[in-house]
């Protein structure tokens, strides 16, 4: 509907208030829900949206403001404010604070401003030099222009040359034309497919005509359900519809866009956090505008304001980085399930280790599900050995048992590659003092201090915080007392640099690159076999096809299983399955050895024996006894304050006024010191909350929240529906 001039219409902005405010539409401005505007607020003026709803007619008239401006940008869809106002209920996070996801690009608002360059404008100059005749012949194969840096490094020239030629007349400064995105040939061949991903295929291009279905592709590491999937985007296109693929990592964005490019002769459009100002402000245009056919991103490209979305795909659906914890608490996995239900559009989960709320929607006829049980090379899954470190361990003082060290060394007589995996980053998780015992803590956290040795460091991984290791302990003052205790990844590599000095080495680590390229760049050295053994964290279990990679070493297998998460027996087993996927490919003849100090563990047993099937059927009859997810519901109420005694305060106040007499078969557990109970100077107090599965707990705890103590001063109350990290 479209608002007459004069009007009053409700106004939702990006702050933590209830709902929209009211605004007057000054005359010779139109505007219909969904126009994005800017409006004053206080002595600000904010981005907002104008949204469904009848405006507050009650106002003193004397109090509304004018909406300032109307952007010339299309209006957020209907079904992008139904879904607004959804995440908002369901995570209890004020309305405006999920509409900043959708705007959150402030310059895409404004039109594009034009790139400067230059183009052949005149006669060539009377003199000539070699430099001057290179920048010509280059401009003959693009004479539509160039920008100056760009047609001085192609003909191998400084800047200084464009200026010249710029002075004399030959060439002139002119704005570039836009260059357009590249077209997607949906008809293109793919790879040939087996028997079993031809018919998964088939399946997956029928729930793309149409329809609100969700589908669980459960494969095998290395069964190619990247390329089985690229089918039903195809199918998508076809139909004159977009597409968006979440992936959980920045680094599984290279090898992806590869395979994209093959598949559609062109790149998707990429969405993340290491887009320069400018590419973002570009993408979130042209998704908006529909130029956007694709788009390929982390889990905030869920909010793009996408004009035609007819399909999503959740690779790694099981991956707990599309949990965002802070803010808005969402999960991007269920929140594409919901996105694809208010439009009515399919949705893809693809994972070799699906989550258990993923499984059970299967097993229930929720999802489909379409199984790939073996690889597309044809090539065998790794088998795996245990090396008891009981009795099979290593010398006092080394991390790798001898049975892992012979078949490395093995691998590497075969000119084969060795994977270590240890998920901590660092030298050593601790450092301490022989002399006296002192232990280092962060001052912010309660959290010991990593050692980064290669840096000289001792680092915070949870604020931050960093600090010069010592020459002598800070307590005692002893010199040369300081001792690392167990083992990072930099350890690991070191004591692979002594055994295999000759070998070449890289660690992949989250905190060893400088940026998302680098790190492609390093990913791209293991693609090609330039690195004999790597050594990374939970960053190498993601998705990645390393071709001549054929072993695998797990250095410490029990690591997941030792906290309270209810997850960690889930998490554990994705974890070790995906990192020991990476063996053996291509070739075959993939292994993968697990150090463990209880090999009797059920999670080991299933991986050791490929009882996959059998370990879920554990995890879910154990969930269904305990009333867990998804079985049963979970909040997580997290109350935080610079002072302790104000934390615990409100959090026991807060319990006491739980309406536990209107729903008796809630239970409201705490408060308790969070397991990380100190974190950036503040202290952190958890009220855990379980209902039963088709309890309305939402309506429930804004009831409570309602009629607790306010939250006054510095304190905060952060809730997390459907928790999936408990620290």
């Amino acid at each position: 509907m479209l608002f007459e001039p004069d009007r009053i219409v409700p106004v939702l902005v990006p702050v933590a208030v209830e709902g929209p405010w009211s605004y007057r539409v000054p005359d010779g401005m139109d505007v219909r829900p969904g126009t994005v505007v800017e409006v004053p607020v206080g002595p600000r003026k904010l981005i907002g949206a104008v949204w469904d709803g009848e405006p507050d007619t009650e106002i003193d008239p004397k109090r509304l403001r004018n909406i300032h401006r109307a952007f010339d940008v299309p209006p957020i869809s209907d079904d992008m404010r139904r879904f607004v106002d959804w995440v908002a209920n369901w995570t209890l996070a004020a309305p405006g604070m999920v509409l900043r996801m959708v705007l959150r690009v402030r310059d895409a608002l404004e039109p594009e401003a034009p790139v400067r360059g230059v183009a052949r404008a005149g006669e060539p100059p009377q003199r000539m030099t070699p430099a001057r005749q290179k920048v010509l012949a280059a401009l003959e194969r693009v004479p539509l222009g160039w920008t100056k840096s760009a047609l001085a490094e192609e003909a191998g020239v400084s800047t200084g040359v464009i200026d010249g030629l710029v002075e004399a007349g030959t060439l002139a400064v002119v704005d570039l034309p836009r260059p357009p995105r590249p077209l997607l040939d949906v008809e293109r061949p793919g790879p040939d497919f087996t028997a079993a991903q031809a018919e998964a295929a088939r399946e997956l291009r029928k729930a793309a005509e149409g329809g609100y279905s969700v589908t669980l592709i459960d494969g095998v590491t290395g069964s190619g359900k990247t390329e089985v999937y690229f089918e039903a985007v195809a199918e998508v296109l076809r139909r004159g519809h977009q597409a968006l693929v979440l992936l959980p990592e920045i680094a599984l964005t290279n090898q992806f866009l590869d395979r994209f490019e093959a598949r559609f002769g062109g790149r998707p459009v990429e969405w993340h956090s290491e887009l320069t100002p400018r590419m973002r402000a570009r993408t979130w245009r042209d998704v908006a505008s529909g130029e956007a056919r694709v788009v390929v991103g982390a889990r905030s490209a869920l909010f793009l304001p996408f004009r035609d979305l007819g399909l999503i795909v959740v690779d790694e659906e099981h991956d707990s980085a599309f949990k965002q914890d802070d803010r808005v608490p969402y999960s991007a996995r269920d929140m594409s399930v919901v996105r694809g239900n208010l439009s009515g559009f399919p949705v893809l989960l693809s994972s070799a280790t699906p989550s258990v709320e993923s499984r059970v929607n299967a097993e229930a006829g929720r999802y489909r599900r379409v199984v790939l049980e073996e690889r597309a090379t044809g090539a065998e899954m790794p088998v795996l050995t245990a090396i008891d470190m009981r009795n099979e361990g290593p010398e006092r003082g080394k991390w790798l048992a001898p049975k892992l060290v012979s078949a490395i060394r093995e691998a590497l007589v075969d000119k084969a590659q060795s994977l270590l995996f240890l998920n901590r980053r660092g030298y050593a998780p601790l450092t301490l003092c022989r002399h006296c015992g002192h232990r280092f803590q962060c001052p912010d956290c309660s959290a010991w201090l990593v050692e980064h040795r290669f840096r000289g460091r001792l680092v915070c991984h949870h604020c931050g915080h960093q600090e010069r290791k010592p020459e002598a302990c800070p307590s005692c003052g002893t010199a040369d007392s300081l001792v690392a205790c167990g083992p990072g990844v930099e350890r690991i590599a070191e004591e692979i640099g002594e055994i295999f000095p000759e070998a070449r080495r890289l660690i992949l680590s989250s905190d060893s690159f400088s940026s998302a390229e680098t790190m492609r760049r390093e990913l791209k050295l293991v693609e090609d076999g330039e690195v004999d053994i790597v050594v990374g964290t939970q960053l190498v279990a993601k998705g990645h096809n390393f071709p001549l990679m054929r072993l695998v070493g797990v250095v410490d297998a029990d690591l997941g299983l030792a906290n309270g998460d209810p997850r960690a027996a889930e998490k554990t087993f994705q974890l070790l399955a995906q990192v020991t996927g990476r063996a053996g490919r291509i070739g075959g003849g993939g292994l993968g050895f697990l150090q463990t100090y209880a090999p009797e563990n059920p999670v080991l047993q299933a991986l050791l024996s490929g009882g996959q099937d059998r370990f879920y059927r554990e995890e879910i009859e154990a969930r269904r006894n305990a009333g867990l997810p998804p079985f049963g519901r979970l909040a997580a109420i997290i109350v935080s304050s610079p002072h302790r005694s104000d934390a615990e305060g409100y959090a026991r106040a807060l319990v006491r006024a739980a309406p536990l007499q209107s729903a008796p078969m809630v239970n409201v557990l705490g408060p308790a010191d969070a397991p990380l109970a100190l974190v950036r100077g503040r202290h952190r107090q958890r009220i855990l909350v379980r209902a039963p599965r088709g309890f309305d707990l939402q309506s429930w705890l804004r009831a409570w929240l309602s009629a607790g103590p306010r939250a006054t001063g510095s304190l905060r109350v952060q809730v997390d529906v459907d928790p999936q990290s408990f620290l």
